[in-house]
């Protein structure tokens, strides 16, 4: 018997051996195992190689702009928060077209979850750096090696106190399935930063250096103390895994937003006021 969020009309374009195999594989499981049915569930993706996960399940799916899904994401749990509203893009987009979304969308704190497919690259155009890969790195693009510093998602996230920061290594299927079964079922704008290798353009971060170059957290870790969660997001020697932050407190955009209005009920739900809607555009026409 096969899993309720298969999708299997569309030929999955991925490279074999690509991390973005066992992630798919993965978030399945997890939502499954969450009781989540694809009736309720929307995926949500902009361009690149990780945007197409959304194609390849049974679901809900909106296809946005490059750098544009946390913007689509948020909108659509603002319209029906019922709905469970799971982002997965790559690291290009989510870090770098979708930087300033990233940063907005953590302080309006929307109840979504982003997966951020991150293998250090970009997939789709062949290899050039992306804003997650390491200094020096060499590239079809950056010849002499990558002069910047990388972006660090984990610790912007923590600075800005985002509502779930999370790490995982999609080698580590098991793991993986645990932290996305809490990031979707954290309340409130939940990050899971997954290294997932690129086998085609990337030699450097492959599944081995992955497998050496990050450790699991030990519940020594307090995710609840920011502090302790910020000195883990800047350690390089090698990448924490696991749940790194949270701060459960946080009210939700629509909790947010929800305290002036007296319907509290989903925007698609309420029945459009024609007479409110005419008055308030003939009181514009005098402007």
């Amino acid at each position: 018997m096969g899993n309720p969020f298969d999708y299997n009309t569309e030929e999955i374009a991925w490279c074999p051996g690509c991390g973005n195999f066992t992630l798919h594989k993965t978030l399945k499981e997890a939502l499954t195992e969450l009781g989540i049915t694809p009736e309720e569930t929307v995926f949500v993706s902009g361009i690149g190689q990780a945007a197409k996960l959304p194609q390849y399940m049974k679901g809900h799916m909106f296809n946005g702009l490059h750098g544009r899904p946390l913007a689509v994401a948020m909108a659509i749990k603002a319209t029906n928060p019922e709905l469970t509203v799971i982002v997965n893009s790559g690291d290009g987009c989510i870090y770098g077209e979708g930087g300033n979304h990233f940063n907005q969308q953590i302080l309006r704190n929307p109840d979504i979850t982003v997966i951020t497919h991150n293998n250090q690259v970009y997939g789709l155009t062949k290899g050039q750096a992306s804003p997650t890969s390491d200094k020096g790195m060499e590239t079809p693009v950056q010849i002499y090696g990558v002069s910047n510093e990388p972006f660090n998602p984990i610790a912007a996230a923590v600075a800005l106190d985002a509502s779930f920061v999370s790490r995982v290594f999609v080698g580590d299927q098991e793991k993986t399935k645990d932290i996305f079964k809490a990031a979707i079922k954290n309340k409130g704008f939940s990050l899971v930063d997954a290294f997932s290798p690129c086998v085609s353009f990337n030699k450097l971060n492959t599944f081995k250096w992955y497998k050496e170059n990050t450790y699991i957290l030990d519940d020594s870790h307090d995710p609840t103390d920011r502090m302790q969660a910020f000195q883990k997001a800047i350690e390089t020697k090698k990448y924490p895994l696991g749940i790194i932050y949270r701060n459960s407190s946080k009210r939700t955009f629509w909790e947010a937003t929800m305290i002036y209005e007296t319907n509290k009920s989903p925007l698609y739900k309420r029945k459009l006021n024609m007479d409110a809607l005419k008055q308030f555009i003939e009181s514009k026409k005098e402007l």
